[in-house]
């Protein structure tokens, strides 16, 4: 009964964990309303340690987000877009204690390792193409499966991270 407990918490656990978790911050004195054309930042872009495929697939996912905000692909941008990764293995550990009764109470506690999984990061910065100072930063970090589709990963990662630009100014000064 409690290996069926503990699998069923440690599925809705990695289940839980299966999106992306996207944190954002940003120049508060930047008018992002006065944005409407991009270009991707090529010497930053070339840096990225990235496949060349996984590195076509971010900069599509990433130019049909930005078009879908009504921003414009241009030669002479108001905002330059660049993006790096990092990666990492991960090894989740979880601790269970359990009650029994038999001759008298049971204690008992198990330990479980999960499988190695691999985390990856994408950040994605918006620079102001004029003085090219770094106007936001949007990072999303999730695990990665190989069993899924390289293309959806991406797009969900892009998606996630570019649904919180630019940021929603009118929200953060109600808050204060």
């Amino acid at each position: 009964m409690r290996t069926i407990i503990t699998t069923v918490f440690l599925s809705l656990f990695l289940f839980s964990c299966a999106g992306v978790q996207v944190t954002s911050d940003y120049d508060s004195k930047a008018d992002f309303t006065r944005y409407k054309t991009f270009a991707f930042l090529k010497e930053g872009v070339d840096k990225a340690e990235v496949s060349d495929l996984d590195k076509k697939r971010i900069l599509r996912s990433i130019e049909e987000e930005m078009v879908k905000k009504g921003y414009t692909l241009s030669e002479q941008p108001d905002v330059f877009v660049n993006f790096f990764t990092r990666e990492r293995e991960r090894q989740d550990i979880y601790q269970s204690v359990g009650i029994g009764w038999g001759w008298g109470p049971i204690w008992g506690s198990t330990v479980q390792v999960a499988p190695t999984t691999t985390e990856g990061i994408l950040f994605i910065d918006i620079i102001n193409a004029q003085g090219k100072d770094l106007i936001w930063q949007g990072k999303g970090a999730g695990l990665l499966s190989e069993s899924r589709n390289k293309d959806e990963q991406i797009r969900l990662f892009v998606s996630e991270i570019l649904k919180q630009y630019p940021p929603d100014l009118k929200a953060e000064q109600a808050k204060k």
